[in-house]
Order: structure tokens, then C-alpha cells, then sequence
């Protein structure tokens, strides 16, 4: 299973963004009658800039996209309801028209495209290609999906692992196993190998049906092959192979997507901060799913960031902030083993804002957050300030392991403070970085941005993979969010629903006596 880095997030109005459904729902019955004529209309003005005037994948865009945009003449498909190998049917093609395909910069047309229109384009699309010359194929019949079960999941664990499929998708399913650093499509342009934690970003859909889907189709064009000759073979069976398919599923979130929320919460310790990102404390602490995309705006640009979200958690203790950062990250860089990724990366993105980088840096990440707070909604650039107004920023490098404090002008313009005193404990595992960074809610330093608890602080995430060829400049970036640190409840919150509720009963003791008071006296004069 195969993906390009997603594009999610928002820009506050200066980026468009796509957001993909993955529903991939099947289409009843063919499709109405199709004008090809009027479909090449709609080619030439919506698809040909990244597909091409002849459906070959080169238009004016493609040399900046990774995956490199299909191919259309060759009538190779990833996402189909046809065998490996086969064409996939006119309502296969309608579907990635209407919907798109996540982890890519294909966006889905639905809305913005009549239904007549997308049919029509669907006809001009199969133009393309010599093989669309008979009857269509019939769609594989795929059955129904087995109860999840604890014992299904373990069972396809070890379908996982006896399938060998870590050696693409890595232990923990992050896309950083042995072989990720070397694939390649069927035209020669570097792959990524999914990131199965993420099933938002799943080409064809992130249910569990979807997946086993792509596992008896196969992704054409891509390394996934289609797993119909192990069951032909009797390496495993049709139930393992569902099973395989919750497994996967199971690696990402109960939730299809994250939910995007403006506000981080910084809650309240119960007790001592972490002591790092790997202290179980942060188990029980609420996540933040933040959306990162290319930063395209200030040159040199970059369209093809590894790293498209950050996933925030924050405490504090009264005294001290404490964030935790967690993204995935396939290497650890500079690591030898992703330099023919490099080389790859290098030769097949246009280098059109200046020249890319020969070898790995390190992996950055970079915190930032306004010198001071306004009363108003005005904020600084989100790209790493301005001269007129600055950003205060924590930035680390993975390569030496270094947490720098002070201050930007915009992106890579940075200038340290004199004794900082943010601290941090960084560690990577299993295609995953972890970052915890601490500092004061008051610094020493008055000039520094004070934390005060109880008022929404506006922050701001930008990361980069040195094996990627990222820099300061060229990588991922976020839209402004907002950090709000817990005020403790204080004792009257407490002490005020006791009183109330002793109170109330005293005075239904109260109503009751004197109740029964009338009762006794009317009993007597009667």
C-alpha cells in the first residue's frame, strides 16, 4: 500500500486545501451516456496542468508532485473493484474523479464539477489509452468482512509478519522498513511506502473493507502487489486475509480522521511533569492532531514534505510548561540508508527555486509563538514572522541534538537569546520522533513571552526531514492555532455543590416538618 505525503491543514486563506473523503463507495449500474467531445473540454481546463495535453502524466505542475501524477495512456489503475492487472471499470474511474486520491495532490471534483461533466471526462480519460477497446471487466467479488475480533487481531499480526509486509511498511507500520528508502514506481520515480498509522491518508479508502480490497487488487503502478496468488497458493486464507485487513486498520486511529481543533489544551499536572517524551504520563494526556502542509509560498518552495501533521500534548504544573511533540519520520537523519531516497528525490522534483540538497541534513522542528500577545486577532506572519514583527521560537535539530531559543524575521532568519532555558529529550523509534520541551510559564528574561494560564496563546509548528532534503526553508508548516493553559479549579467549585446540596436537604427537612405539623393539627381539630 503506497501514498504520497498528504497535504492536509489550513493557511488561513493562503493556501487551497483540499479535504479527501475516502469513502470509495461502490457505484450501482454503468454510468449515463458520455460526450467525449465535451469531456476534453473539461480535460484541457481542470486536468491537463498536472496530467498532460495527452494523458502522459508530464503537464506544466507534475515535476513538482510526489507521487507523480497517472499516466493515463499506459491504463494502469491503483484503485480499482477489478483483478490485478486488469482495466478498472468506468465507475472505478468515476470514483477517483469524484473523490480523489487522499495522500496525493489529486483533489476529488465532485463539487466542483457537474455529474455530466465527470462522466464525460471519464470517456476522454479512457481515450487515452489503446487498451480501452472491449467490454469492460467484471468487478472481483470481494464478500463480507468477518466479526473483529482480539484473536482475529492477533491472528493478523502474524499474517503481518509472515507476509513479510514490515519490510515496506516497518515494525510499527510508519512506512520505515529496510526496503522504503529504495521503492519505486513502475516509471521509476521514488514511492513511499504507507504510513499505516494514517488511514485518512489511504489511497482507495481507510476502512478495513477498503484495505482488503487493495489487498486482492493489488495498486497497480506501485511496489503493493495484489495478494490473490498467496490465497491461490494457500498461504493464507480469505479469513486471514480480512483479518490482515482490521490489523491494519487497527494501527491508526478509532476515528477516519482527526478531528482538527483550534485549541490545544495545556492541562493541569496531577503531580510532577514528565520527566520526557518516553515517561508514561503522557499516556493518559489528551491529544491534539495539528495538519502540516509544503510550504509553497516562500521560495525556495517545496511541494513534498515527509511530515504532514504533529500530533500535540501539553501539561503544566503552575510553574512550568510541558509540550510533547510526536510525528512520523522514517529515518532518523543524516542515515546512510536514505541517501538513494535523496538521490531520487533530487533528480525527480524540479529544482526550479534553486538547488536541492546532495546530502541529508538533520530533521528539525520549530515552535513558534508571538514576542507578545495583542489584545486583538492580529497575529505575525505565519512563516516565521517579519521584520516589523518577529516570532519567538523554540527550534531543535535531530544532528547534533540541539534546542535553540530566540527569534525569527521569517523563514531560516534567526537570531539566539542570550541564555534560554526552554529544555528538551528527544528520541526516534519505529519510523516516530518524540520531542518533550519544557520552560517556565515566567522567564527570567522579561522581554520573553510570559505563559499566563487561563488566556489562549497562539502557536505555530514547522517540521522538516533532512533525509528528504528538507532545510529552515523548504519543509512543513502549519496555519496559527492556540496553546490555553488550565486555571485550577479553586476551592469554592468544590465546597459550593456540598453546601448546595445540604442546604436543599435541609430545607426539604424543613417543608416535610412543617408538613406533617399541618397534618397533626387538622387530625386534632377534626
Amino acid at each position: 500500500m503506497t501514498r504520497g505525503n498528504g497535504n492536509g491543514g489550513r493557511l488561513e486563506g493562503l493556501l487551497l486545501v483540499v479535504a479527501f473523503s475516502g469513502s470509495w463507495l461502490f457505484y450501482p449500474g454503468p454510468l449515463v451516456a458520455q460526450d467525449l467531445e465535451r469531456g476534453k473540454v473539461v480535460y484541457d481546463k481542470w486536468c491537463a496542468g498536472c496530467h498532460g495535453d495527452d494523458g502522459a502524466g508530464l503537464g506544466e505542475a507534475a515535476a513538482f508532485m510526489l507521487p507523480r501524477p497517472r499516466d493515463f495512456t499506459r491504463g494502469d489503475y491503483q484503485i480499482r473493484t477489478t483483478a490485478s492487472g486488469e482495466l478498472p471499470t468506468d465507475a472505478d474511474i468515476r470514483r477517483m474523479v469524484d473523490e480523489g486520491m487522499p495522500g496525493s495532490a489529486m483533489p476529488g471534483w465532485e463539487r466542483r464539477l457537474s455529474e455530466q461533466d465527470r462522466n464525460n471526462v471519464v470517456a476522454y480519460i479512457k481515450s487515452f489509452s489503446r487498451f480501452f477497446d472491449g467490454a469492460a471487466p467484471e468487478p472481483v467479488d470481494f464478500g463480507r468482512a468477518p466479526r473483529r475480533t482480539d484473536e482475529g487481531l492477533a491472528e493478523g499480526e502474524q499474517v503481518f509478519r509472515e507476509l513479510e509486509c514490515f519490510k515496506c511498511h516497518g515494525d510499527a507500520g510508519r512506512g520505515d522498513g529496510q526496503s522504503a528508502p529504495t521503492l519505486t514506481d513502475d516509471w521509476d520515480f521514488p514511492i513511499r511506502a504507507a504510513d499505516l498509522t494514517k488511514p485518512w491518508n489511504f489511497n482507495g479508502g481507510g476502512t478495513a473493507e477498503q484495505i482488503f480490497r487493495r489487498f486482492r487488487t493489488g495498486l497497480n503502478g506501485t511496489p503493493m502487489p495484489s495478494y490473490n496468488d498467496v490465497l491461490d497458493a494457500g498461504i493464507v486464507t480469505e479469513e486471514q486475509l480480512w483479518h490482515l485487513a482490521q490489523y491494519v486498520r487497527s494501527l491508526g486511529p478509532d476515528e477516519p480522521t482527526p478531528r482538527i481543533r483550534d485549541v490545544v489544551r495545556a492541562q493541569l499536572a496531577d503531580g510532577a511533569l514528565p520527566s520526557g517524551p518516553g515517561d508514561t504520563a503522557w499516556a493518559g494526556v489528551e491529544q491534539f492532531y495539528i495538519p502540516l502542509v509544503g510550504q509553497i509560498i516562500v521560495k525556495p518552495r517545496w511541494f513534498a514534505p515527509t511530515v504532514d501533521g504533529l500530533w500535540v500534548q501539553a501539561l503544566h504544573d503552575g510553574d512550568q510548561l510541558a509540550i510533547r511533540l510526536t510525528w512520523s519520520d522514517p529515518s532518523e537523519s543524516p542515515d546512510p540508508a536514505w541517501q538513494e531516497w535523496l538521490g531520487r528525490v533530487t533528480s525527480t522534483m524540479s529544482d526550479g527555486d534553486g538547488v536541492m540538497a546532495a546530502e541529508q541534513g538533520a530533521d528539525r522542528v520549530v515552535v513558534q509563538f508571538p514576542t507578545r500577545l495583542s489584545d486583538g486577532m492580529e497575529r505575525p506572519y505565519f512563516l516565521g514572522g517579519s521584520n516589523r514583527s518577529p516570532v519567538y521560537v523554540w527550534r531543535w535539530t535531530s544532528d547534533p541534538d540541539r534546542l535553540e531559543e530566540g527569534t525569527t524575521t521569517g523563514l531560516g532568519a534567526f537570531a539566539p537569546l542570550a541564555g534560554g532555558t526552554v529544555t528538551h529529550a528527544a528520541r526516534h523509534g519505529q519510523g516516530q520522533w518524540q520531542i518533550q520541551l519544557t520552560r517556565s510559564l515566567v522567564p527570567a528574561d522579561s522581554t520573553v513571552l510570559r505563559f499566563d494560564r487561563g488566556q489562549p496563546i497562539p502557536v505555530a509548528f514547522f517540521a522538516a526531514d533532512g533525509s528528504n532534503g528538507e532545510d529552515w526553508v523548504r519543509g512543513s508548516v502549519s496555519a496559527w492555532y492556540q496553546i490555553y493553559l488550565d486555571v485550577p479549579t479553586p476551592v469554592a467549585a468544590y465546597v459550593a455543590p456540598i453546601v448546595a446540596m445540604l442546604l436543599t436537604a435541609a430545607l426539604g427537612m424543613v417543608v416535610i416538618a412543617r408538613a406533617q405539623q399541618r397534618g397533626r393539627q387538622a387530625a386534632q381539630s377534626s
